[in-house]
């Protein structure tokens, strides 16, 4: 099996000076990415192009995240913001483009047809997310539950071209790592006010908060200190963290059972920075 490097081949599509100097990019998929390039290598039909089929996936990803940042509102004024929101459309355009470009030069018509589908189904599951969210009818499992459906969702789409023993474990382990993913983005979104609305902690105190504290958390302006005390009250990242380590043991027990001890070991790799993460957290408090 080759080395992993998808993101530094992908950085030739998405590394920029313009794009860097006037815009952010959202992360890279890196834990998927590599989820499906350790599934795809290890497939005799679909090895020879492994590293092709997780670059065009990313790049997709990373296009539709992309647009998922550009504001709503297009009446900006202020020069630099309306630059930025410019840059995003253009770069999330641009991703995409590789994708068809990159698939179409290597005559993979029908996984352009695929991916394709993929993310028409992909739109259909943000749309139903944002009308939920929009008339605050979400619990916190449900925005996790969702969350994860869309992020891994044009992943789960090589499920159907993989060899039978590795079809049958594809979704389960991958749904199982973007939980990880998801649950370990919240817990930093729960320390930062500015990224809090609309979190998992946001939801958790819509669904379990009185009706002043809801009131609040849909205040335009709020008030960061009685926001702080919320998170405190509601113990929001202690809850992250719990979910991320029971998790973890769910995630634990599913890799153990694959048929290739090689494969699995690769998998434990790959989730080595969500186990690591814990066993600081756990350090840290005993102290």
């Amino acid at each position: 099996m080759n080395p992993y490097r998808i993101p530094e081949i992908a950085k030739q599509y998405t590394d920029y000076d313009m794009i860097r100097q006037h815009t952010d990019l959202p992360d890279f998929p890196n834990f998927r990415a590599q989820l499906l390039y350790a599934f795809l290598s290890r497939d005799s039909r679909l090895n020879p192009s492994s590293e092709l089929f997780a670059l065009v996936t990313s790049l997709v990803q990373m296009g539709l995240d992309t647009h998922d940042e550009v504001t709503v509102s297009n009446e900006v004024k202020e020069k630099k913001a309306a630059r930025s929101r410019q840059l995003k459309v253009l770069a999330g355009d641009y991703f995409s483009s590789r994708f068809y470009h990159l698939l179409s030069q290597a005559g993979q018509i029908e996984l352009i047809k695929r991916l394709s589908t993929a993310i028409c189904e992909l739109n259909r599951l943000k749309t139903n997310l944002y009308v939920t969210m929009k008339h605050l009818k979400v619990t916190a499992e449900d925005y996790v539950r969702q969350s994860v459906d869309i992020k891994s969702h044009l992943f789960k789409s090589f499920g159907g071209l993989m060899e039978e023993v590795n079809r049958r474990a594809w979704p389960e382990i991958l749904e199982a790592f973007t939980r990880c993913e998801v649950i370990f983005k919240e817990i930093f979104r729960s320390e930062s006010l500015q990224d809090f609305h609309g979190s998992w902690g946001y939801w958790h105190i819509i669904q379990n908060g009185s009706k002043e504290e809801r009131k609040l958390l849909e205040a335009e302006e709020q008030d960061p200190a009685k926001l702080k005390a919320l998170i405190h009250k509601y113990n929001v990242p202690s809850q992250l963290y719990n979910l991320l380590a029971a998790q973890l043991q769910q995630l634990e027990a599913k890799v153990k059972q694959l048929d290739s001890d090689k494969l699995a070991s690769e998998l434990f790799h790959i989730g080595e920075p969500f186990f690591r993460f814990i066993s600081k957290t756990r350090l840290l408090e005993e102290r």
